[in-house]
């Protein structure tokens, strides 16, 4: 039996990633003037942003553990913290120091906001059994696009960074708060009754997997869950580098390899984004329903078009091969975080996303650092075959994935069976 919670409950990770979206939208688009008032180099200003990372990681792998603790509520107010963090920092970053103190910071509450909207949407995927991780994910994407619009046209009016933000802050503090009303309490006796099916359907596996004539499997380690969660975030972290030098270097593609003016080679950054978006919302409910299949799909057209871009002759091929690739990576990180997370009891969902997410983050951080040292030993164009290599490793590691699900992912639901509904896994 599936819990159908009412249709406010159902709309809360829609919320929260249209804020989320928001916020990264602003930020895109106001970089110029936070490098411009901080008064900081390009080299400095490149190395400020590593902050994020910096501030991100240890944050995405605790905010699992305070979200299991608190509930799904707490997701809301570290989306609201994150709106009011931009302001803060808008207001701060006057020199170096402080501006790397300040984009700590923020990177510490995007990766605490990060880990808590992909818990909340899983679990009202796993309450509702709709897609809604695919789907909250192309809200993200359709929601940065309008913000880093809305941003850049407020820029060409007012040209003022605290105005940015503090824009930007209403529009995320407002959706934090809509998300706190709506995971209210009064869906305890949901959660309740997911926990009961989530110890019935571990017991029904429990007695699948003994041995003839044994009535008690043996109990198993913490270790080969935590191999499943790790595995599934290095295959995330991937596709997440891959996704990312699409979404930094085609730009850079366009003016290096074919000359293209400064304003035809943002149509690639756009048609990139605009396409993860649209493919998003199209796929969710394969991959709600297909989710090895269209890892294994999303995985080979996101190769092909990594090879179509490196080898393309002309400017229009490239440009498809950069919209296959968007077809292909926009659909495999959520695919892997729905999959990954489906089997895990609400009581320990929160700590299964900081695990995945921080491994998987750790792809994108170092996608940039990857992608600049193929480019500067063979070229930019023939630098998206390497990209190419990204995404058929995650076509390599599918088989293993499937192990996992069969083997190791299973075992958290065993270890809740024999505690009771009520006792979490230890970790």
């Amino acid at each position: 039996m599936i819990i159908r919670p009412d249709g406010t409950y159902r709309a809360a990770p829609f919320l929260g990633f249209a804020g989320f979206g928001a916020f990264w939208g602003v930020w895109g688009a106001t970089l110029p003037l936070l490098r411009a008032q901080a008064g900081v180099s390009d080299a400095e200003f490149g190395v400020v942003l590593l902050f994020i990372g910096a501030g991100a990681l240890p944050a995405m792998l605790l905010t699992g553990r305070l979200v299991d603790a608190l509930g799904l509520r707490v997701t809301g107010v570290l989306l609201a913290l994150l709106g009011v963090m931009g302001v803060v920092l808008s207001a701060a970053a006057v020199n170096y120091p402080a501006l790397c103190v300040g984009i700590l910071l923020t990177g510490a509450g995007s990766g605490a906001a990060d880990v808590a909207l992909n818990t909340l949407a899983a679990t009202v995927e796993k309450r509702t059994g709709r897609p809604v991780v695919t789907c909250s994910h192309a809200a993200f994407s359709a929601t940065v696009a309008l913000s880093s619009l809305g941003a850049g046209a407020l820029t060409a009016i007012a040209d003022s960074l605290l105005v940015n933000f503090a824009a930007g802050a209403v529009v995320v503090v407002a959706l934090g708060l809509a998300v706190v009303t709506t995971t209210r309490p009064a869906h305890a006796q949901d959660a309740a009754a997911c926990k009961r099916q989530d110890a019935a359907a571990a017991r029904e596996r429990q007695d699948a997997a003994a041995p003839e004539g044994q009535g008690e499997p043996a109990r198993p380690g913490r270790r080969s869950w935590w191999v499943a969660l790790v595995m599934i975030g290095a295959i995330g972290a991937f596709a997440f580098a891959a996704e990312n030098a699409y979404q930094s270097w085609s730009a850079v593609l366009l003016t290096d390899a074919f000359t293209a003016s400064p304003a035809l080679a943002a149509v690639a950054p756009a048609a990139f984004a605009t396409t993860a978006a649209l493919t998003r919302f199209a796929t969710g409910t394969v991959t709600l329903r297909r989710p090895i299949a269209t890892l294994v799909t999303a995985s080979a057209i996101a190769t092909g078009g990594g090879v179509l871009t490196a080898f393309a002759p002309t400017l229009p091929l490239a440009l498809g091969g950069i919209v296959a690739a968007a077809v292909g990576t926009s659909a495999l990180f959520p695919t892997l975080l729905s999959y990954g997370l489906r089997p895990v009891p609400d009581g320990s969902r929160g700590r299964a996303t900081s695990a995945i997410s921080t491994v998987a983050y750790l792809g994108y951080l170092a996608g940039p650092a990857y992608f600049g040292l193929l480019a500067d030993a063979g070229g930019v164009q023939r630098t998206f075959l390497g990209i190419a290599a990204l995404t058929a490793v995650v076509l390599a590691a599918i088989p293993a994935l499937k192990r996992a699900d069969s083997r190791a992912l299973v075992q958290v639901s065993r270890k809740v069976a024999s505690a009771g509904p009520k006792a979490p896994p230890s970790w």
